[in-house]
């Protein structure tokens, strides 16, 4: 049974930082294309990062560039969101995300994902 469960979140201040953990189980990892979306309130879920299989390639969400950063250790089953500079708006629910589509390499849809961690929770207050 695959399983993907995120830690990392929590209660912060603006200009902070938190690294998120992904650590799924019951499938290879090293095959799965992984991504990170969120879901603030009200709001529709909406694609964050993304890292290919290898880890060597990337793609981020306009509004996070350059202040997040994707990363996975296929060795220890793990990927990670570090986050610098967090805002108020980047409130939300943090999900990861696992793709075994081959044709999905940095998927920036959620329907290119056929697994889902449960979400851990990042508040940022100004």
């Amino acid at each position: 049974q695959v399983q993907l469960v995120e830690s990392g979140g929590g209660l912060v201040q603006a200009g902070d930082s938190r690294r998120l953990s992904c650590a799924p189980s019951g499938l290879g990892f090293s095959t799965y294309a992984m991504g990170w979306f969120r879901q603030a309130p009200g709001k529709e879920r909406e694609f964050v990062a993304a890292i290919s299989r290898s880890g060597g390639n990337s793609d981020y969400a306009s509004s996070v560039r350059g202040r997040f950063t994707v990363s996975r250790d296929n060795a220890k089953n793990t990927m990670y969101l570090q986050m610098n500079s967090l805002k108020p708006e980047d409130t939300a629910v943090y999900y990861c995300a696992a793709s075994s589509r081959l044709f999905v390499r940095l998927g920036r849809n959620s329907d290119e994902y056929n697994y889902w961690g449960q979400g851990t929770q990042v508040t940022v207050s100004s």
